[in-house]
């Protein structure tokens, strides 16, 4: 699954070709100078295709009473982890990086995490899975647990604070439905990518712009304010140039980052940019559907109620023409009780709760075993 915003990295500056961070501290010497005995903490980590984020948390007594606001020891970010996109070497190394750097700002060592759960994208396949778990237990210490999800997960748990149960909406660059039932149940649908078929997401939208401005262009559609919009956002003087633009650089995520450009014609009245999105909101809310039926969320007469967590740039315009309140729309006329949740905490975070709660599970088995 691609990211949950229009392509704009957020990276912090690292030094390639090496296990180093920002203030050259390498693993060595990071575990070398961390002597204290601090607290126990849990790691969560969010790797999508452009950033990748990891945050610490310390570990807490009761996964049902949590502290709120939540006591976050540090934050770090990163390049992208997803070693589809940049190999497994380059994505290891981030992953380490964005680790020690989390680790450095809280004042911890790696002894002191007890467990890490990273949310990645590029995650389709338990040989994915075991790939990535391979790495972390290559990383960390032995007595450390390491869980690795699909990053829809870590959204999902952003919204649920740590439960998994209902689903989530992931629409950025890419999109993805996810969810999970009580019994511990899964399903997905779309997030495979843009070849694929990522419809509702921001570069299936903006990508659906780009061609109404060459089919107007070249008589075999209407015209479209998308013309001038989207010429002036690149810009470009004609649409012939548009051909050279798209192919130059073949980001997904530079495509997506037009999806504003797109939002601002049809609130001001474009039938083609208006169509674009009614067609992407239709797409979106299916998806979720399509989970929502295979997991039976909503019970046998669709009456239900169960969270649907919404994330990513596309679904938090706040514009006069709201993807994401369309969304929750078109959805309610499936599942009239189904719950909209805007997460009040990142995915990474996320990450870490679940990392919190799959060890408080395995320990409370443990005791009984």
């Amino acid at each position: 699954m691609a990211d949950r915003g229009f392509g704009h990295s957020h990276s912090i500056p690292v030094n390639s070709g090496t296990n180093e961070v920002e203030g050259n501290f390498s693993l060595e010497e990071d575990e070398a100078r961390q002597n204290g005995d601090g607290p126990n903490v849990v790691l969560g980590l969010d790797g999508g295709t452009t950033s990748t984020v990891c945050v610490c948390l310390p570990l807490m007594a009761d996964p049902n009473d949590l502290p709120d606001p939540l006591p976050l020891l540090a934050r770090a970010v990163s390049g992208c982890s997803n070693y589809n996109s940049v190999g497994e070497n380059a994505a290891k190394e981030t992953l380490e990086q964005v680790i020690t750097e989390a680790l450095t700002k809280s004042g911890s060592n790696w002894s002191a995490v007890r467990a890490v759960c990273l949310g990645v994208s590029g995650v389709n396949h338990p040989t994915d899975q075991e790939k990535i778990l391979k790495w972390l237990r290559d990383i960390f210490p032995s007595h450390v647990k390491v869980y690795v999800q699909n990053d829809a997960v870590a959204a999902l748990a952003s919204g649920t604070m740590g439960k998994l149960h209902g689903c989530v909406l992931v629409a950025g660059t890419g999109s993805i439905a996810y969810g999970f039932s009580e019994d511990g149940k899964e399903a997905r649908a779309a997030g495979g990518g843009p070849i694929l078929g990522d419809w509702g997401s921001g570069y299936g939208i903006a990508a659906q712009a780009l061609t109404a401005v060459i089919r107007a262009n070249d008589g075999r559609g209407s015209q479209t304010m998308l013309t001038s919009r989207i010429l002036k956002a690149l810009g470009l003087s004609s649409p012939d140039e548009l051909i050279g633009w798209t192919y130059e650089d073949r980001s997904w995520a530079r495509i997506a980052a037009l999806v504003p450009e797109v939002v601002s014609c049809a609130e001001a009245g474009d039938q083609i940019a208006h169509n674009i999105l009614t067609e992407a909101v239709k797409e979106l809310a299916l998806s979720v559907k399509a989970v929502v039926e295979r997991l039976r969320l909503c019970g046998e007469d669709s009456t239900g109620s169960f969270p649907v967590v919404m994330v990513g740039g596309v679904l938090e315009t706040k514009r006069a023409w709201d993807i994401g309140n369309e969304v929750v729309i078109y959805i309610k006329k499936f599942f009239p009780n189904a719950q909209p949740i805007r997460p009040k905490v990142e995915p990474a975070v996320g990450a870490a709760l679940l990392a919190f709660n799959f060890l408080m599970k395995e320990s409370e088995v443990n005791k009984h075993s």
